[in-house]
């Protein structure tokens, strides 16, 4: 059996690993990961221990995990085949926008060395995916913002860089108010104490939960 079909779980969350500390900027705990990948802590336990014993993962003294070089080639290997097969899911088979990550993950596992290649001549060799993330080994590489929509004040206006693309009902939301990358925002109103955001798109004002705002990074 095809190595990349043998391995889901530990690249589900050598990619989870990746996710939390590249794209989010946040620290990686053994807690974050259960949640992402809606597993028994006791779980991520037992898989934390198999990564470290193959030299994917470091654990430092306050309990954080890192990607060791290996792991995060993996890693990022495996993230590259997920956006690939969410731009293939959107731009040639006509995908819903909102439920592309769910499908390519269902993908990602499948594309192998022989068959990535045809995808990215089909696509046209894309930079970032639908949700506004770099595809790695893409072109154009940049480096991702660290700013949120809950991070801006009032009055001040920026780009959507991406958006979080992990929960399908955020998406659905993101999609019917028409958040996506590359849509101007300006906020009328950070309300902190309502834990609100209201926000100007499209010439039409939109009132954000603070949490769907911190789902929104922007330049």
């Amino acid at each position: 059996m095809p190595k990349q079909v043998t391995n889901v779980a530990s690249d589900d969350a050598l990619t989870t690993i990746y996710r939390l500390s590249h794209d989010e900027h946040e620290d990686v705990i053994a807690a974050r990961i259960a949640e992402r990948l809606d597993i028994k802590p006791a779980s991520v336990a037992g898989m934390m221990a198999r990564l470290r014993r193959d030299r994917l993962v470091t654990m430092d003294e306050h309990k954080r995990i890192h990607l060791t070089k290996s792991g995060f080639a993996r890693a990022e290997q495996m993230v590259r085949r997920h956006r690939l097969a969410e731009c293939l899911l959107v731009e040639v088979l006509g995908l819903e926008w909102w439920r592309a990550y769910e499908e390519a993950h269902l993908m990602e596992h499948s594309i192998s060395d022989i068959t990535e290649p045809l995808i990215v001549e089909r696509l046209g060799n894309p930079g970032t995916s639908p949700f506004g993330y770099p595809i790695p080994g893409g072109p154009h590489a940049r480096s991702l913002s660290t700013r949120r929509v809950s991070d801006l004040g009032d009055g001040q206006t920026a780009t959507v860089d991406r958006v979080y693309e992990e929960e399908e009902e955020l998406l659905r939301f993101f999609d019917r108010e028409g958040i996506r990358p590359g849509q101007s925002i300006e906020v009328m109103e950070a309300a902190a104490y309502r834990g609100t955001v209201t926000v100007r798109l499209d010439g039409r004002e939109l009132v954000l939960g603070m949490e769907a705002a911190r789902r929104i990074w922007v330049r």
